[in-house]
């Protein structure tokens, strides 16, 4: 394998033949790098951690540390990053937690941009992507295909559904709707479907307009939740996309952002 004379890896570490480890990055004991991975200078991973082929690593990350949970004792816990994910310079990666299932997850294709913070515990899909400077607080969960925008900050144990945009310089306090586009002016709201991103995607127009009518019921003032979901019923016809919102609302413990 192709690692530069300053790097320092563990000999328990198992990296695969074809992965490339660059000027002083650091591999400890228990590390698994899969095929074709690039770690491109100054990068440092530890504990339980296994990274899959195809990724990407720029310089100055830090990868399966442990958590700043001060409830983290030391246990062994793990980190599991998937394959064809670009992590970008300065971004922190921490192991999970007892208390969380004892896994952080990042599955494939992700864009996870410079400064990217993600803590004990999180689980983000695939083909997402998280701009410059977003914080995930422990134990949240990220949808596929969500686009988180930059310097935003989501509260621990919240949900951010498929498909859904946040836009930059966002506080998220409760669980953010599948294919909905959200933003902050004074507090977190649902400014309508993600109707562009849904576009890109390939999504038929008559699913985004039932989407869009739907959550058009869902902001109205003159509806509380449970009756929204209600007239979603009588009045929009059915479809899976709308279906996952209905039932991603249904499941939030901590209410959704409207």
């Amino acid at each position: 394998m192709p690692v530069h004379p300053t790097a320092v890896v563990h000999p328990g570490a198992k990296i695969d033949s074809t992965a490339e480890i660059g000027p002083f990055c650091v591999i400890g004991d228990e590390v698994e790098i899969g095929p074709g991975t690039r770690m491109m200078a100054h990068l440092y991973v530890e504990g339980v951690t296994w990274i899959g082929e195809g990724n990407i690593f720029y310089p100055y990350s830090s990868i399966g540390v442990a958590s700043q949970d001060l409830k983290y004792q030391g246990e062994r816990a793990e980190t599991r990053i998937g394959n064809h994910n670009k992590i970008r310079e300065f971004v922190t990666i921490h192991r999970g937690t007892k208390g969380g299932g004892a896994l952080t997850s990042i599955t494939d294709s992700n864009l996870i941009m410079a400064y990217t913070h993600v803590a004990h515990d999180c689980y983000v899909g695939s083909k997402c992507i998280l701009a410059n400077g977003v914080t995930l607080g422990g134990h949240v969960t990220i949808g596929d295909h969500a686009v988180i925008g930059a310097f935003s900050g989501v509260h621990q144990f919240c949900r951010v559904g498929v498909h859904a945009m946040i836009g930059g310089y966002s506080v998220i306090t409760r669980d953010v709707m599948p294919y909905s586009l959200t933003g902050v002016e004074r507090e977190a709201r649902v400014f309508g479907v993600n109707k562009e991103g849904l576009k890109r995607r390939g999504f038929p127009p008559e699913t985004i307009q039932r989407l869009h009518k739907a959550f058009r019921l869902l902001k109205s003032s003159k509806l509380n939740t449970a009756q929204a979901l209600e007239k979603i019923e009588a009045e929009v016809e059915p479809c899976d996309e709308l279906a996952e919102v209905v039932r991603f609302i249904q499941s939030s413990e901590r209410g959704v952002v409207k």
